[in-house]
Protein backbone atom coordinates (compact mmCIF):
# COMPACT_ATOMS: atom_id res chain seq x y z
CA UNK A 1 0.00 0.00 0.00
CA UNK A 2 2.88 2.45 0.69
CA UNK A 3 4.05 2.42 -3.31
CA UNK A 4 0.56 4.23 -3.48
CA UNK A 5 0.58 6.94 -0.90
CA UNK A 6 2.34 9.15 -3.89
CA UNK A 7 -0.33 8.29 -6.74
CA UNK A 8 -3.20 8.78 -3.69
CA UNK A 9 -1.47 12.03 -2.65
CA UNK A 10 -0.85 13.59 -6.18
CA UNK A 11 -4.94 13.68 -6.91
CA UNK A 12 -4.79 16.25 -3.78
CA UNK A 13 -2.95 18.48 -5.34
CA UNK A 14 -5.61 20.08 -7.88
CA UNK A 15 -7.77 20.42 -4.28
CA UNK A 16 -7.66 23.19 -1.57
CA UNK A 17 -5.41 21.87 1.19
CA UNK A 18 -7.05 19.75 3.08
CA UNK A 19 -6.35 18.52 7.30
CA UNK A 20 -7.33 15.25 6.60
CA UNK A 21 -7.45 12.28 3.48
CA UNK A 22 -7.92 9.25 3.40
CA UNK A 23 -8.44 6.72 0.44
CA UNK A 24 -10.79 3.97 0.98
CA UNK A 25 -13.00 1.13 -0.46
CA UNK A 26 -11.92 -1.22 -3.44
CA UNK A 27 -8.58 0.75 -4.81
CA UNK A 28 -7.33 -0.60 -1.77
CA UNK A 29 -7.48 -4.06 -2.54
CA UNK A 30 -4.19 -5.74 -3.10
CA UNK A 31 -6.02 -7.90 -6.25
CA UNK A 32 -7.51 -5.45 -7.91
CA UNK A 33 -5.51 -4.60 -10.97
CA UNK A 34 -8.94 -2.80 -12.43
CA UNK A 35 -7.89 0.15 -13.71
CA UNK A 36 -11.12 1.63 -13.87
CA UNK A 37 -12.24 1.62 -10.34
CA UNK A 38 -13.32 4.90 -8.62
CA UNK A 39 -10.52 5.99 -6.24
CA UNK A 40 -12.93 7.08 -3.29
CA UNK A 41 -11.21 9.68 -0.63
CA UNK A 42 -12.78 10.92 3.18
CA UNK A 43 -11.44 14.63 3.21
CA UNK A 44 -11.41 16.69 6.64
CA UNK A 45 -11.58 20.55 6.10
CA UNK A 46 -12.09 23.11 9.17
CA UNK A 47 -14.45 24.84 7.27
CA UNK A 48 -16.23 23.13 4.76
CA UNK A 49 -18.05 26.47 3.51
CA UNK A 50 -14.68 28.36 3.01
CA UNK A 51 -13.15 25.68 1.26
CA UNK A 52 -16.10 24.78 -1.39
CA UNK A 53 -15.56 28.56 -2.40
CA UNK A 54 -12.51 28.10 -3.08
CA UNK A 55 -13.06 24.63 -4.78
CA UNK A 56 -15.29 26.05 -6.66
CA UNK A 57 -13.35 28.26 -8.38
CA UNK A 58 -10.64 25.60 -9.00
CA UNK A 59 -12.74 22.93 -9.84
CA UNK A 60 -15.98 23.88 -10.67
CA UNK A 61 -16.74 20.91 -12.80
CA UNK A 62 -16.30 18.64 -9.97
CA UNK A 63 -19.56 19.66 -8.58
CA UNK A 64 -23.49 19.45 -10.03
CA UNK A 65 -23.64 22.63 -11.98
CA UNK A 66 -27.83 23.42 -10.42
CA UNK A 67 -25.95 23.27 -7.11
CA UNK A 68 -22.68 25.37 -8.31
CA UNK A 69 -24.93 28.07 -9.80
CA UNK A 70 -27.80 28.29 -7.64
CA UNK A 71 -26.08 28.76 -4.76
CA UNK A 72 -22.47 27.26 -4.63
CA UNK A 73 -20.74 27.06 -1.12
CA UNK A 74 -23.83 27.78 0.88
CA UNK A 75 -26.01 25.51 -0.91
CA UNK A 76 -23.53 22.80 -1.37
CA UNK A 77 -22.91 23.02 2.71
CA UNK A 78 -26.79 23.43 3.82
CA UNK A 79 -27.64 20.25 1.54
CA UNK A 80 -24.72 17.89 3.82
CA UNK A 81 -25.64 19.66 6.88
CA UNK A 82 -29.24 19.79 6.34
CA UNK A 83 -30.30 16.67 4.37
CA UNK A 84 -27.22 14.45 4.84
CA UNK A 85 -24.99 13.93 7.56
CA UNK A 86 -22.56 16.25 6.81
CA UNK A 87 -20.58 15.03 3.95
CA UNK A 88 -20.29 16.19 0.45
CA UNK A 89 -19.42 13.64 -1.94
CA UNK A 90 -18.12 14.30 -5.33
CA UNK A 91 -18.09 11.44 -7.61
CA UNK A 92 -17.06 10.92 -11.18
CA UNK A 93 -14.18 13.50 -11.69
CA UNK A 94 -11.90 12.17 -13.95
CA UNK A 95 -8.25 13.50 -13.63
CA UNK A 96 -5.14 12.09 -15.10
CA UNK A 97 -6.84 9.68 -16.63
CA UNK A 98 -8.54 8.00 -13.61
CA UNK A 99 -12.26 8.35 -11.63
CA UNK A 100 -12.15 10.25 -8.54
CA UNK A 101 -14.74 10.38 -5.76
CA UNK A 102 -14.44 12.74 -2.66
CA UNK A 103 -16.57 13.51 0.18
CA UNK A 104 -15.91 16.73 1.90
CA UNK A 105 -16.84 16.52 5.71
CA UNK A 106 -16.10 19.09 8.62
CA UNK A 107 -13.13 17.98 11.22
CA UNK A 108 -15.66 18.60 14.34
CA UNK A 109 -17.98 15.84 12.30
CA UNK A 110 -15.44 13.76 11.68
CA UNK A 111 -14.28 13.22 15.06
CA UNK A 112 -17.88 13.36 16.75
CA UNK A 113 -18.30 10.38 14.47
CA UNK A 114 -15.56 8.74 15.17
CA UNK A 115 -15.37 9.23 18.85
CA UNK A 116 -18.70 9.46 19.71
CA UNK A 117 -20.46 7.26 16.54
CA UNK A 118 -22.65 10.25 16.31
CA UNK A 119 -24.40 9.09 12.84
CA UNK A 120 -22.52 5.85 12.84
CA UNK A 121 -21.63 6.85 8.69
CA UNK A 122 -17.70 8.20 8.98
CA UNK A 123 -16.76 6.03 11.61
CA UNK A 124 -17.91 2.98 10.07
CA UNK A 125 -15.83 3.78 6.80
CA UNK A 126 -12.75 4.31 9.41
CA UNK A 127 -13.17 0.65 11.01
CA UNK A 128 -12.67 -0.77 7.73
CA UNK A 129 -8.82 -0.72 6.12
CA UNK A 130 -8.30 3.19 5.00
CA UNK A 131 -4.75 4.69 3.37
CA UNK A 132 -4.53 7.42 5.21
CA UNK A 133 -2.40 10.08 3.23
CA UNK A 134 -2.39 13.38 4.96
CA UNK A 135 -3.29 13.59 8.91
CA UNK A 136 -2.43 16.71 10.48
CA UNK A 137 -4.90 16.29 13.55
CA UNK A 138 -3.90 12.66 14.35
CA UNK A 139 -7.32 11.29 13.51
CA UNK A 140 -5.36 7.86 13.27
CA UNK A 141 -4.56 8.32 16.90
CA UNK A 142 -8.14 8.88 17.55
CA UNK A 143 -9.40 5.86 15.62
CA UNK A 144 -7.80 3.52 17.97
CA UNK A 145 -10.76 4.24 20.40
CA UNK A 146 -12.90 3.29 17.38
CA UNK A 147 -10.98 0.20 16.54
CA UNK A 148 -11.83 -1.29 20.35
CA UNK A 149 -15.50 -0.19 20.18
CA UNK A 150 -15.96 -1.65 16.43
CA UNK A 151 -14.09 -4.96 18.05
CA UNK A 152 -16.04 -5.00 21.24
CA UNK A 153 -19.41 -4.44 19.45
CA UNK A 154 -18.47 -7.20 16.86
CA UNK A 155 -17.36 -9.51 20.24
CA UNK A 156 -20.52 -9.11 22.02
CA UNK A 157 -22.70 -9.96 18.58
CA UNK A 158 -20.50 -13.25 18.29
CA UNK A 159 -20.51 -16.84 19.48
CA UNK A 160 -18.30 -17.89 22.05
CA UNK A 161 -16.17 -19.52 19.25
CA UNK A 162 -15.62 -18.34 15.47
CA UNK A 163 -12.65 -17.65 12.97
CA UNK A 164 -10.43 -14.49 12.22
CA UNK A 165 -12.58 -14.10 9.03
CA UNK A 166 -15.51 -14.49 11.00
CA UNK A 167 -15.02 -11.21 13.28
CA UNK A 168 -13.53 -9.04 10.46
CA UNK A 169 -16.79 -9.81 8.42
CA UNK A 170 -18.79 -8.87 11.28
CA UNK A 171 -17.00 -5.56 12.18
CA UNK A 172 -17.66 -4.88 8.10
CA UNK A 173 -21.40 -5.28 9.05
CA UNK A 174 -21.62 -3.26 11.80
CA UNK A 175 -22.02 0.07 8.98
CA UNK A 176 -24.48 -2.27 6.61
CA UNK A 177 -27.25 -3.19 9.28
CA UNK A 178 -29.91 -1.67 7.85
CA UNK A 179 -27.90 0.71 5.07
CA UNK A 180 -31.07 1.18 2.82
CA UNK A 181 -28.43 0.52 -0.21
CA UNK A 182 -27.88 -2.81 0.42
CA UNK A 183 -31.74 -3.24 0.09
CA UNK A 184 -31.50 -2.47 -3.65
CA UNK A 185 -28.35 -1.48 -4.64
CA UNK A 186 -25.48 -3.02 -3.45
CA UNK A 187 -24.05 -6.26 -3.96
CA UNK A 188 -24.95 -8.69 -1.71
CA UNK A 189 -21.36 -10.30 -1.55
CA UNK A 190 -19.88 -6.47 -0.56
CA UNK A 191 -18.99 -7.78 3.00
CA UNK A 192 -17.02 -11.20 2.12
CA UNK A 193 -15.74 -9.46 -0.72
CA UNK A 194 -14.27 -6.72 1.60
CA UNK A 195 -13.17 -9.03 3.76
CA UNK A 196 -10.98 -11.68 1.69
CA UNK A 197 -9.65 -8.80 -0.73
CA UNK A 198 -8.53 -6.75 2.04
CA UNK A 199 -7.77 -9.37 4.94
CA UNK A 200 -4.24 -8.68 5.99
CA UNK A 201 -5.21 -5.10 6.24
CA UNK A 202 -7.89 -6.14 9.23
CA UNK A 203 -5.17 -7.93 10.37
CA UNK A 204 -2.73 -5.43 11.11
CA UNK A 205 -5.35 -3.47 12.25
CA UNK A 206 -6.97 -5.48 14.86
CA UNK A 207 -4.29 -7.20 16.17
CA UNK A 208 -2.80 -5.16 18.93
CA UNK A 209 -6.93 -4.70 20.36
CA UNK A 210 -7.24 -8.78 19.92
CA UNK A 211 -3.87 -9.03 21.69
CA UNK A 212 -4.84 -6.13 24.69
CA UNK A 213 -8.63 -8.47 24.66
CA UNK A 214 -6.35 -11.78 25.28
CA UNK A 215 -4.30 -10.43 28.21
CA UNK A 216 -7.16 -9.08 29.71
CA UNK A 217 -8.60 -12.88 29.20
CA UNK A 218 -11.90 -11.65 27.20
CA UNK A 219 -10.33 -13.62 24.58
CA UNK A 220 -8.33 -17.24 23.94
CA UNK A 221 -6.28 -17.24 20.20
CA UNK A 222 -5.30 -20.11 19.06
CA UNK A 223 -3.52 -20.55 15.28
CA UNK A 224 -5.27 -22.32 12.66
CA UNK A 225 -3.00 -24.32 9.37
CA UNK A 226 -4.43 -21.39 7.14
CA UNK A 227 -2.94 -18.76 8.82
CA UNK A 228 -5.48 -17.57 10.13
CA UNK A 229 -6.45 -17.14 13.88
CA UNK A 230 -9.05 -19.04 15.94
CA UNK A 231 -10.60 -17.51 18.60
CA UNK A 232 -12.87 -18.37 21.41
CA UNK A 233 -14.36 -15.91 24.14
CA UNK A 234 -15.51 -15.63 27.22
CA UNK A 235 -19.19 -15.12 27.24
CA UNK A 236 -20.23 -14.87 30.80
CA UNK A 237 -22.18 -11.64 32.14
CA UNK A 238 -18.98 -10.05 33.19
CA UNK A 239 -17.17 -9.76 29.77
CA UNK A 240 -20.53 -8.90 28.20
CA UNK A 241 -20.12 -5.52 30.48
CA UNK A 242 -16.53 -5.18 29.66
CA UNK A 243 -17.18 -5.19 26.28
CA UNK A 244 -20.00 -3.02 26.64
CA UNK A 245 -17.93 -0.65 28.63
CA UNK A 246 -15.78 -0.04 25.99
CA UNK A 247 -18.68 1.56 23.61
CA UNK A 248 -18.53 4.93 22.99
CA UNK A 249 -20.92 6.62 26.22
CA UNK A 250 -23.34 8.05 23.78
CA UNK A 251 -24.08 4.14 22.82
CA UNK A 252 -24.08 3.14 26.50
CA UNK A 253 -26.44 5.84 27.01
CA UNK A 254 -29.46 4.82 24.64
CA UNK A 255 -28.93 1.51 25.96
CA UNK A 256 -29.41 2.90 29.33
CA UNK A 257 -32.80 4.04 28.33
CA UNK A 258 -33.87 0.69 26.70
CA UNK A 259 -32.25 -1.77 29.13
CA UNK A 260 -32.50 0.30 32.24
CA UNK A 261 -29.75 2.11 34.24
CA UNK A 262 -27.25 1.10 37.09
CA UNK A 263 -24.85 3.42 39.00
CA UNK A 264 -21.71 2.04 39.96
CA UNK A 265 -18.39 3.75 42.06
CA UNK A 266 -15.37 3.72 40.34
CA UNK A 267 -12.14 2.67 42.61
CA UNK A 268 -11.29 7.02 42.86
CA UNK A 269 -15.41 6.66 44.56
CA UNK A 270 -16.60 8.69 41.27
CA UNK A 271 -20.65 7.72 40.61
CA UNK A 272 -20.60 6.63 37.50
CA UNK A 273 -24.63 5.70 35.27
CA UNK A 274 -24.59 2.74 32.94
CA UNK A 275 -26.58 0.32 31.18
CA UNK A 276 -28.24 -2.25 33.05
CA UNK A 277 -26.67 -5.23 31.61
CA UNK A 278 -28.36 -8.64 33.30
CA UNK A 279 -28.22 -11.15 30.17
CA UNK A 280 -25.40 -11.19 26.82
CA UNK A 281 -28.13 -12.27 25.02
CA UNK A 282 -30.30 -8.80 25.89
CA UNK A 283 -27.21 -6.34 25.26
CA UNK A 284 -25.88 -8.26 21.78
CA UNK A 285 -30.03 -7.71 21.01
CA UNK A 286 -30.20 -4.34 22.47
CA UNK A 287 -26.44 -2.72 20.71
CA UNK A 288 -27.95 -4.49 17.35
CA UNK A 289 -31.36 -2.27 17.27
CA UNK A 290 -29.56 0.75 17.87
CA UNK A 291 -26.92 0.64 15.44
CA UNK A 292 -29.40 -0.63 12.96
CA UNK A 293 -31.67 2.21 13.35
CA UNK A 294 -28.45 4.94 13.75
CA UNK A 295 -27.36 2.94 9.99
CA UNK A 296 -30.86 3.35 8.40
CA UNK A 297 -31.46 7.14 9.61
CA UNK A 298 -27.97 8.04 8.24
CA UNK A 299 -27.57 6.27 5.11
CA UNK A 300 -31.02 7.29 4.32
CA UNK A 301 -30.11 10.93 4.92
CA UNK A 302 -26.71 10.28 2.68
CA UNK A 303 -28.45 8.87 0.53
CA UNK A 304 -30.43 11.69 -0.71
CA UNK A 305 -28.28 14.56 0.00
CA UNK A 306 -25.92 12.46 -2.07
CA UNK A 307 -28.50 12.11 -5.29
CA UNK A 308 -29.15 15.98 -5.04
CA UNK A 309 -25.71 17.06 -4.96
CA UNK A 310 -25.03 14.89 -8.19
CA UNK A 311 -27.88 16.35 -10.25
CA UNK A 312 -29.81 14.22 -12.31
CA UNK A 313 -27.47 13.14 -15.18
CA UNK A 314 -24.96 12.54 -12.23
CA UNK A 315 -27.41 10.70 -9.99
CA UNK A 316 -29.14 8.31 -13.14
CA UNK A 317 -25.28 7.12 -13.16
CA UNK A 318 -24.44 6.82 -9.67
CA UNK A 319 -27.45 4.81 -9.06
CA UNK A 320 -27.35 2.92 -11.99
CA UNK A 321 -23.56 1.73 -10.83
CA UNK A 322 -24.68 1.00 -7.93
CA UNK A 323 -27.90 -1.61 -9.12
CA UNK A 324 -25.77 -2.96 -11.72
CA UNK A 325 -22.94 -4.11 -9.11
CA UNK A 326 -25.73 -5.49 -7.09
CA UNK A 327 -27.43 -7.65 -10.15
CA UNK A 328 -24.20 -9.01 -11.12
CA UNK A 329 -23.79 -10.34 -7.78
CA UNK A 330 -27.76 -11.87 -7.88
CA UNK A 331 -27.11 -14.02 -11.31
Amino acid sequence: MENNTEAFQSFLQVLPPVEFACVYGSSLHPTNHDKTTMIDYILGVSDPKQWHSENLKLNKHHYASWMAHLGGERLITAVADKIGVGVHFNPFVTWNGKMFKYGVVRMHDLLQDVQCWENFYLCGRLQKPVQIVVDSSDISKTNSVNLRAALSASLLLLPSEFTEEDLYAKVCNLSYMGDVRMLFAEDKNKVKKIVTGQFDLFHSMYKPFLEEYEAKKLLKLSSTGNHQIHVSQDCDLSAARSLVSALPPSIRSLMSTKLGEETKSTQTGRIIHDAKISSREGAANCLQRILRRKVMVSSTRQAISGLLAVGGVGATRYVANKINKAWKSWR
